[in-house]
């Protein structure tokens, strides 16, 4: 009785955090830039805001690995010491830094739209002594990869927020290796009880539904985290892009 009342507050008092967080957010960033406009739509969603850099403190918020579990994600990567591996929408570099000490061989690709962010990103990797992390400035259409040469394309939270889905996911699967894997990391529309508003959130089918007409197919999933999916995809080697009308 005890253990479902500290978890009812906790979901609680994360609800009202985040709250406050996305209205801040919404004020600091009130609309995503029409400079080469995307898309506002894709297949049925509602294509989200990007996160303005303003809130990027709350990426590195005390309470994220408890609610999150962000360390039971990095063990689901099964990440080798010689991968290459791509934070898409790496922001200030919460994650950007633990992977990169995961492969000390290989490295990081640091990938944002925002110079801001990366700024910060390289203060924290100075601080930390991360050598094996580049930054990519990337576009809304263009993550700047290098071809064939990804093992993990890692995006937490961001996919939702593309504005060009179909461009980056091209570009996604041009720069992976044979056996290179996307690994996508969203909130879980299927669950009422994720405190996330339902435009930062998406369900399996509709992830699903974008993905597999874009080049890709389901090579595996993990579902013990607490709030988010984690679905991992390689490259469709039979698929064939769409005739350009």
């Amino acid at each position: 009785m005890d253990g479902d009342f500290s978890m009812r507050q906790r979901v609680f008092w994360s609800a009202i955090v985040l709250t406050i967080y996305f209205i801040t957010w919404s004020v600091a960033c009130p609309a995503k830039e029409k400079s080469g406009a995307g898309r506002t739509h894709y297949m049925g969603r509602e294509i989200a805001v990007t996160m303005h850099y303003t809130g990027a403190p709350w990426l590195v918020r005390e309470s994220r690995e408890r609610e999150e579990e962000c360390s039971t994600l990095l063990k689901a990567l099964k990440l080798k010491p010689n991968d290459v591996v791509c934070d898409l929408g790496c922001g200030n570099g919460f994650y950007a830094l633990e992977i990169a000490k995961l492969v000390p061989q290989g490295k990081v690709i640091g990938v944002d739209i925002q110079p801001q962010m990366l700024r910060m990103l390289r203060e924290r990797a100075r601080i930390s002594r991360v050598k094996n992390i580049e930054l990519v400035l990337g576009t809304l259409s263009d993550p700047k990869l290098p071809t064939d040469q990804i093992d993990l394309v890692f995006c937490v939270d961001a996919y939702h927020e593309f504005s060009h889905p179909e461009k980056m996911l091209r570009a996604i699967r041009k720069s992976l290796t044979k056996n290179g894997r996307l690994a996508l990391v969203e909130f879980r529309a299927e669950d009422p009880l994720v405190p996330i508003k339902p435009l930062h959130k998406m369900s399996k089918r509709q992830i699903l539904k974008e993905l597999i007409p874009n080049g890709f197919k389901l090579v595996g999933q993990f579902d013990s985290l607490p709030w988010q999916h984690v679905m991992f995809f390689g490259r469709d080697e039979s698929w064939e892009p769409p005739e350009k009308k």
